[in-house]
């Protein structure tokens, strides 16, 4: 068998997209035979020694797919220079290399898809399909209509507009949180801190922020720092979501 290029091996491995091993190589966590690689046109062949952050890598590893409820003060990575404490630290017993699909703020919680599935990886973080999330903020205030109106429009962020999105009022606060709105979020992109962003600039600031469905995936029973397996009819309907959302040519983010 001839020689294949190392992100088509860690990808057809399940270690990680090929865009995404990439960026494994150019940070020096690939190894052959012991030696660093940072080269992105370097191949190996079938008796080559690959690794990833020291771990040999298998091609007849199988494929993972896993629901976390993220809590908040955790790092949405593998690892954390600053030594924070990561969503790979709450995944006890799966001896699998798996990865975070997308991320979720630092500061929020709720759902997180892991595998070591390249494939579907890349699909559902690729602009292209506009897989949607949906979310659960508190906002601080009582937004009126017309700031409704400009969160579902689009809120120009870094120089361009968010999406559309759907955004409805689903309470109002009591108790502890008089003087708060609860707002649903559904969007269908994923921009860095997207929806506190948005919320601040209509100057309604988030105070918590959850995430409850990725796709056709949700969980209510799930609680913070646990994880499970999805079942095959969650993996058939979140594949089937990708392929549909593909053919529907969903303009990029």
């Amino acid at each position: 068998m001839s020689a294949t290029r190392l992100q088509k091996i860690l990808s057809q491995a399940g270690i990680a997209s090929r865009r995404a091993s990439e960026e494994l190589i150019r940070q020096g966590r690939v190894s052959v035979n012991g030696r660093t690689v940072t080269e992105l046109g370097t191949k190996a062949g079938p008796d080559d020694d690959v690794r990833v952050d020291g771990r040999r890598v298998k091609g007849t590893e199988r494929l993972r797919y896993l629901l976390l409820y993220k809590p908040r003060g955790v790092v949405t990575t593998r690892s954390d220079p600053g030594r924070r404490k990561t969503v790979m630290d709450l995944l006890g017993g799966v001896s699998e290399y798996v990865y975070p699909v997308g991320r979720l703020d630092y500061d929020s919680e709720g759902l997180l898809l892991l595998t070591n599935d390249g494939d579907l990886a890349a699909r559902l973080t690729h602009p292209r399909h506009g897989i949607e999330r949906e979310y659960h903020a508190w906002v601080v205030g009582h937004p009126d209509g017309h700031a409704l109106d400009r969160l579902r429009r689009g809120i120009p962020l870094d120089g361009r507009r968010t999406r559309p999105a759907h955004v409805t009022v689903r309470d109002t606060g009591r108790g502890k949180r008089v003087g708060q709105t609860l707002l649903t979020f559904v969007l269908q992109e994923g921009r860095n801190r997207q929806v506190r962003r948005m919320c601040d600039a209509v100057g309604h600031p988030v105070d918590t922020l959850t995430r409850v469905r990725i796709g056709p995936i949700s969980d209510s029973r799930l609680k913070a720092g646990q994880f499970r397996d999805l079942r095959a009819d969650e993996i058939t309907r979140l594949k089937r979501a990708v392929t549909d959302v593909g053919r529907t040519g969903s303009n990029d983010e």
